[in-house]
């Protein structure tokens, strides 16, 4: 009588194990640099502003953050962003800062990359485009970030603010200087107009660093629109993100209400200290007011 026998297969080996661990270890970081870094995640949010005028029901504000321009984003995904957020048909674009890096690069190339970002963003079809400046802007040389910007047609609410009109109804977009590396120093008394609560009108600011929510809600913003944490970029399940800068401690991405101030924090487009990014895509924003 035949008796069958079960092949017993050999236990994986010190070695296989060790290269079969090196080889998922590349294929990780092949994805999170290659593959991740460039999943665009178009993100819908509909926010309510209890005071806001019927003329503005349905107002689509689309946001953009944290560029980092050729250290480590290409021109050609900015231009995938740009085509991304065309097609979406926004009323207003807000860009809320980091268009360059300062890393270790020389800072005189990303002054010149200041200048071809700028000329790529004037691809946004959208005529109301504004923007703040973020920290790595104004390190890199904070004058020059500004020029690009508006001599390319895209005006920089610099501790200032604009009214928004229709149908005879007005709210306010104001912004903020950087709160980190700005000069001069961030002026909520100077960003936010004086005659928009005496006349009930809803606020919404732009300002890079989201942790300076607790002080706009002290103004009774309305909405404060903020990049910087790249969401923490690096995202391991079970742990808390790993990479989070000054200022973006608190609030990292998504909505948030601080006291009667709404916050969006958006996870931006770059990334800092290495081109990586990990179960946290790049992000724009479509942000519908109601």
């Amino acid at each position: 009588m035949a008796i069958s026998v079960l092949e017993k297969k050999p236990a994986l080996s010190r070695r296989q194990f060790i290269k079969f661990s090196g080889l998922s270890a590349l294929g990780l970081g092949l994805y999170a640099s290659e593959i991740a870094r460039h999943e665009i995640d178009i993100v819908h949010r509909t926010i309510v502003i209890n005071r806001l005028p019927e003329a503005f029901k349905g107002f689509r504000i689309v946001q953009v953050s944290d560029f980092h321009f050729k250290e480590f984003t290409e021109a050609f995904f900015i231009k995938l962003v740009i085509h991304e957020v065309n097609a979406l048909k926004p009323d207003l674009v807000a860009l809320t800062g980091d268009f360059v890096s300062f890393g270790p690069i020389e800072r005189h190339r990303s002054v010149a990359w200041a200048y071809e970002s700028a000329a790529l963003l004037t691809r946004i079809q959208c005529p109301q485009r504004y923007a703040v400046l973020g920290n790595h802007d104004c390190i890199v040389n904070e004058p020059a970030a500004i020029d690009a910007l508006t001599t390319h047609g895209i005006p920089v609410l610099n501790n200032r603010s604009i009214p928004l009109e229709h149908n005879g109804k007005r709210i306010w977009l104001a912004g903020l200087s950087d709160a980190l590396n700005g000069n001069p120093r961030p002026d909520f008394n100077k960003a936010i107009p004086k005659t928009a609560h005496a006349d009930g009108e809803p606020v919404i600011l732009l300002a890079h660093e989201p942790d300076v929510a607790p002080e706009a809600a002290k103004y009774n913003v309305d909405l404060m629109l903020s990049g910087h944490t790249h969401g923490g970029q690096v995202r391991i399940p079970f742990l808390p993100p790993l990479m989070l800068p000054p200022l973006g401690q608190n609030f990292v991405d998504g909505h948030f209400q601080v006291g009667p101030t709404q916050l969006y924090v958006n996870r931006g487009i770059g990334t800092v200290g290495l081109p990586l990014r990990l179960n946290c895509p790049p992000e724009i924003t479509v942000i519908t007011l109601a």
